[in-house]
């Protein structure tokens, strides 16, 4: 959970694009500033004054193979290449484009560059001369991404006209123009082989198609609820992530054409919590339709019927860590135990106590107990055999607990909560370990230990990720800033070096 430096701070407005130089030294920044930053991956700190130029946002940037250059592409119109170690321009900017410039990349061999924008055209431009190659290449709608295959041979760009168009790079000569999704196309991206294009689009789908023959491959890939709007292939071409502004990352699978470990939707409204089980098997899934449902990991298909008897919306469901029963957390107020053999409530009565919606729910590590976290501002400890209350309620927070974890031994359990406090528990004893962790200025939606157990990390709507030491419960290091949107989930990797946090603004983000 330590931080590399300090947060990456200096842009004076929304950060569009960044991208690491190969060698992952640096990373290079753009902004609605205006300004293009290079940082120190290591240390975050920012390399010599910002690059200025640009009259306009800069929407774009990217770094040569080598390393040595930054282009940048902005609503300016623009083009500009700085030289990355000495932090300073190269050259005049390369003029060319009539409305924003979009996107930007280099080829693979560094030779030139190719750049799509809203005056519905593609350019390739020569990296000595700073000039254009040949004559545009014309789209009937803006071009919202643009990607040059590894192999230097095809230029392919994605535009609001609905099409993908492939062309020559050499000879700048459309070899297809690729149909099928529905609006704009927001985003392209080639494998490493030359051989497929991914794309994404408004119309919710993600698309892969044949290089050599224009078709697309398999079906369309469904599963995203909004627009597209970026797409990847692995390394080794064998999957595809998509990212969404519905909030999610997707994996699919590119030999089946099909989404990697599907869920099809089967509940009839909005599902809440989503769990996979320890062992690989299982994948549950709570919904507002007040059902629970578990599904086969490996096929994606249901497995039985919806398991019934919550009076209120799921809003929170888990696995216990030998993958045979099921908590769910409800408005209802109830926490219930299911059977995940027999997908039956696996001993009598639901889990009574709360007198609020309950929002979460967690079993410890050993299986041996259930935690709960209700609106009504309590934390209940339960025995997950005879599903009695153990301890409880556990009171301090002021308002609605959002999120609960046990620590690796069960010895501490964690709790955030809406009133924008962080509390520790001794899960024997009941009793509040000092204080509260204070420090964020929003509710705090998510709380994990580090896989020793030394460290807390919680994620809040103050758009913030933070640290904290068990021992002394004060936050470590600065706060990890980046995310535009409320902080819905955060976790340890399983060797503690990295933390993992997920927000509404629809990423990902991985921090050291």
């Amino acid at each position: 959970g330590r931080q590399i430096g300090s947060a990456m701070r200096g842009h004076g407005d929304r950060v569009w694009s960044v991208a690491f130089s190969p060698d992952g030294s640096t990373i290079a920044s753009g902004s609605d500033d205006c300004t293009v930053r290079l940082w120190d991956a290591m240390t975050g700190q920012q390399q010599g004054q910002a690059l200025r130029g640009h009259a306009g946002r800069v929407k774009s940037v990217a770094f040569s193979p080598d390393g040595t250059t930054v282009v940048s592409a902005s609503y300016d119109c623009t083009l500009r290449l700085w030289d990355a170690k000495a932090g300073k321009e190269i050259g005049e900017a390369m003029q060319g484009h009539t409305d924003w410039v979009r996107s930007v990349v280099f080829s693979h061999d560094g030779a030139c560059i190719v750049s799509g924008g809203d005056d519905r055209t593609v350019r390739i431009w020569d990296i000595d001369t700073r000039q254009p190659l040949g004559d545009s290449i014309r789209h009937e709608g803006w071009v919202r991404s643009v990607s040059i295959s590894h192999d230097g041979k095809y230029v392919a760009s994605g535009s609001d006209d609905g099409t993908i168009h492939v062309w020559d790079a050499g000879g700048r000569q459309q070899v297809w123009s690729l149909h099928g999704h529905i609006g704009w196309v927001y985003a392209v991206a080639f494998s490493s082989d030359s051989t497929r294009i991914v794309s994404g689009g408004h119309d919710d789908t993600v698309r892969i198609w044949d290089v050599a023959s224009g078709a697309q491959v398999g079906d369309d890939l469904r599963g995203h609820t909004e627009l597209v709007f970026s797409v990847a292939f692995s390394p080794d071409g064998k999957h595809v992530a998509s990212g969404s502004d519905d909030g999610t990352i997707r994996v699919w699978d590119v030999r089946e054409a099909k989404k990697e470990s599907g869920i099809p939707v089967e509940h009839t409204r909005d599902v809440t919590s989503v769990a996979c089980s320890p062992d690989g098997k299982y994948i549950v899934s709570g919904s507002w339709d007040k059902t629970v449902r578990l599904w086969n990991a490996e096929t994606g298909e249901p497995v039985g019927d919806p398991m019934t008897g919550h009076d209120g919306e799921v809003n929170c469901v888990t696995f216990s860590p030998d993958s045979t029963r099921i908590a769910s957390a409800s408005d209802d107020r109830k926490v219930r135990v299911w059977d995940v053999e027999t997908r039956l409530p696996q001993i009598g009565e639901p889990l009574y106590g709360h007198e609020n919606y309950v929002r979460f729910v967690s079993f410890s590590n050993d299986g041996l107990y259930i935690a709960s976290g209700s609106d009504d501002h309590s934390i209940r400890l339960w025995d997950a055999k005879s599903q009695l209350q153990w301890r409880g309620p556990l009171a301090g927070h002021q308002d609605y607990v959002l999120s609960l974890a046990f620590s690796p031994d069960d010895v501490y359990l964690v709790s955030g909560s809406h009133d924008r406090t962080i509390r520790l528990w001794d899960v024997k004893t009941g009793e509040q370990m000092g204080g509260p962790l204070t420090g964020h200025t929003d509710r705090v939606r998510s709380v994990s230990f580090s896989p020793d157990g030394k460290y807390v990390v919680s994620g809040s709507d103050d758009r913030t990720v933070r640290v904290w030491s068990v021992q002394t419960r004060q936050q470590v290091g600065s706060s990890l800033r980046g995310h535009e949107g409320w902080v819905n989930s955060v976790a340890f990797t399983s060797d503690g070096a990295r933390i993992v946090s997920g927000s509404g603004d629809g990423t990902i983000r991985v921090w050291d």
